[in-house]
């Protein structure tokens, strides 16, 4: 894992993912003002106060909520959009590291589309029911265990699927369960990070392209 952790490292740091990332967050940034400006406008046409003041507090207020949901889901919604593009990444990883194995065949655009959209909606999901118990003082180590296993499953599976059909890559999953999930405890704890956040969609590609051609070769030896 810490060969993979470092490996993985390099590549988000390379040109090609950089231009994915500002893909990505460009199309989130466009999402949010987008979000923002029919906020403000749909404000000032249906407050109508006898107070301008007033207008211009609740505006305020509405624009300030929406920065603080902006801040909370800026993850998630880059993690959509980058799931446009993580076979891309996927491949670059697959062309640098492992030029000598079978290329794998990337899913159609729209099985990759919904893919992201799923699992981005997943992760928001988990994320906001495991929130609550921040309070109780547990809620990081639950956080960082749920986000463990649904990283670990969803991009471990969708690079062996590159490979493989899709239940034969959940079967390898399952078998490999624990190591899975514990391989998952590292995009889990960046995604704890505000703002490094934003790299785990493409960290976890080439992370567990890694750790799945680790995983391959070693049943291959078994």
């Amino acid at each position: 894992m810490i060969a993979s952790t470092f490996r993985a490292m390099r590549d988000v740091l390379s040109p090609e993912f950089r231009s994915i990332l500002w893909k990505a967050i460009g199309l989130t940034l466009l999402v949010f003002v987008g979000v923002l400006a029919a906020l403000w406008v749909g404000s000032a046409a249906l407050l109508v106060l006898p107070w301008p003041w007033l207008d211009e507090v609740i505006a305020g207020a509405a624009s300030l909520v929406l920065l603080v949901v902006f801040f909370f889901l800026m993850a998630p919604v880059t993690a959509i959009f980058a799931g446009l593009f993580l076979d891309t990444a996927a491949d670059i990883v697959e062309v640098h590291h492992y030029s000598g194995d079978p290329k794998g065949n990337p899913p159609s655009a729209w099985s990759s589309a919904l893919m992201g959209l799923q699992f981005g909606l997943l992760v928001l999901a988990v994320n906001i029911l495991v929130l609550p118990t921040v309070f109780f003082g547990i809620g990081v180590a639950i956080m960082l265990m749920a986000n463990a296993y649904l990283l670990g499953r969803e991009y471990f599976t969708m690079v062996a699927m590159r490979h493989m059909p899709r239940r034969q890559a959940a079967n390898l999953r399952k078998i490999n369960a624990g190591r899975v999930w514990a391989a998952g405890l590292v995009p889990a704890g960046l995604a704890l990070v505000p703002f490094l956040n934003i790299l785990v969609p493409l960290f976890s590609t080439s992370y567990f392209v890694h750790i799945f051609k680790k995983i391959a070769m070693d049943q291959r030896t078994a």
